[in-house]
């Protein structure tokens, strides 16, 4: 049995103005990195930290891992956010005027990574964490998409998780276990720290 907190990346360049990301890598703005500092004091006991390499969750997983003193970060590619297709960089805005009744309707632009794709590749990562580091307490940072996708799986109802967000998982070998949400850090507790 290992436990994996599945957590979603600090607040990106893009996430600041309302832009699809899906597999683009924009940086962490400066509250994102605060949301990460603040992060780490809540995180608990945990033996490994695995993460996306996209630089939003990389960084995260960096400033997290400075704050608790685990380490080295281990990369898994397919943590990555899904792939937007032709949605990447666009706002909401944008994309209701290119493709008028898509967003809420399960309609996808060319390129767009589907629910069926995006899990296989999630699973197949959440189960080389399992055989690597069974027993552990894993923190995982990686994506909103991601997440969802997981939480859909199990039934779940889709519902947009915040930055420095989560959801528990068990990992039981055969199969995942659903647990809670959690909220680690909320918008109006950033403070600038003089650490970063």
């Amino acid at each position: 049995m290992t436990r994996l907190l599945l957590v979603r990346h600090g607040q990106s360049e893009w996430n600041a103005v309302g832009r699809w990301q899906g597999k683009a890598d924009p940086e962490l703005t400066d509250f994102g990195r605060q949301q990460a500092f603040h992060a780490a004091q809540r995180i608990g006991s945990v033996d490994v930290i695995v993460a996306s390499p996209l630089v939003r969750a990389f960084e995260t997983a960096q400033i997290i891992s400075s704050q608790i003193g685990v380490g080295p970060i281990v990369i898994d590619p397919d943590l990555m956010e899904r792939d937007a297709g032709e949605w990447e960089g666009l706002t909401r805005g944008e994309i209701e005027t290119e493709w008028p009744g898509y967003l809420g309707h399960d309609k996808w632009p060319p390129g767009y990574e589907l629910h069926d794709e995006l899990l296989v590749r999630t699973r197949a990562a959440l189960d080389r964490i399992h055989a690597e580091y069974e027993g552990a307490d894993v923190l995982v940072l990686t994506h909103g998409g991601v997440i969802g996708t997981l939480e859909v799986q199990h039934s779940e109802q889709w519902q947009r998780m915040p930055n420095l967000g989560g959801r528990v998982f068990v990992h039981h070998g055969d199969r995942l276990e659903l647990g809670e949400r959690v909220v680690l850090v909320e918008d109006d507790e950033i403070t600038i720290p003089d650490q970063i």
